[in-house]
């Protein structure tokens, strides 16, 4: 966790009984989302994607072989250790590496709780925070959504140009957007308005996801209510490249909001 990121922040601000899972598994994701970069070759990403699979079974069995699979195995488990939302995880980057296009935007909340969502879930399983199952699955879902919204708009040229489309091809045909549109240094107007449209939506899921749990549920898991609010700031910051240096800004909101929370 790269200090400055919302993902640090998160952590930083969780409760205690949240924060030695939240480590393990952001380190997870970590490993996870630098073979979903462009730049990474897709046979390498294949190979180690096809080992972790593996590894995510032998975690299950009791006998990882990775550090932070070890980790994770040594921490208490309250409710046991559920590791199949980790192969969820794991099976939507497979899919995002292959370049499979979500073909419609009625997809697009699954295969983002698939790949953002599935490792909070594992997180919040292994931490003691009573909460109710389906408030807990609106928040994360409703984030994913967010997180995947904000990462395609902002990467959606670097995808493109290794074949890669993050945006649903309904949506895109409808707007009159094609593959060439996207590989432009820059957007062109129709390309524009969509992307607009999309951080909007990206806004929208981060507060969705910031009211979704109750009041009793929040102080222990307030890391969500943090990635929450720091991707609702990031859309919004990026939406004016003044304000594109914003750490100081995410410190401040980070710790407010799990103020705000704790106080709750």
């Amino acid at each position: 966790m790269p200090p400055g990121t919302a993902q640090y922040w998160s952590w930083l601000f969780a409760s205690r009984d949240a924060r030695d899972p939240l480590l393990g598994t952001y380190a997870l994701m970590a490993e996870w989302r630098a073979l979903l970069d462009p730049g990474t070759e897709p046979g390498v990403a294949y190979m180690k994607l096809a080992w972790w699979r593996e590894e995510i079974g032998r975690l299950a069995a009791g006998s990882p072989a990775h550090p932070i699979t070890q980790y994770l195995a040594a921490l208490p488990r309250p409710g046991g250790m559920e590791a199949a939302p980790l192969g969820t995880c794991l099976d939507a980057a497979g899919a995002q590496v292959a370049g499979a296009p979500l073909e419609r935007a009625d997809e697009l909340p699954a295969h983002a709780a698939a790949l953002y969502g599935s490792p909070l879930i594992f997180a919040a399983s292994l931490g003691d925070a009573p909460c109710d199952p389906q408030r807990l699955q609106r928040c994360i879902a409703a984030l994913a959504a967010g997180q995947y919204l904000n990462r395609a708009v902002a990467d959606y040229g670097r995808e493109a140009r290794v074949g890669r489309i993050p945006f649903a091809v309904d949506e895109l045909l409808a707007a009159g957007i094609d593959n060439d549109e996207l590989l432009a240094p820059e957007p062109a107007a129709p390309l524009r308005s969509y992307l607009d449209d999309l951080r909007r939506r990206a806004i929208g899921h981060f507060v969705t996801a910031a009211g979704a749990l109750a009041a009793a549920e929040r102080p222990r898991l307030r890391h969500l209510l943090v990635l929450a609010a720091l991707g609702r700031e990031h859309v919004r910051r990026r939406r004016n490249p003044a304000n594109a240096d914003f750490r100081l800004a995410d410190l401040y909101n980070a710790w407010s909001t799990a103020r705000r929370a704790h106080a709750r």
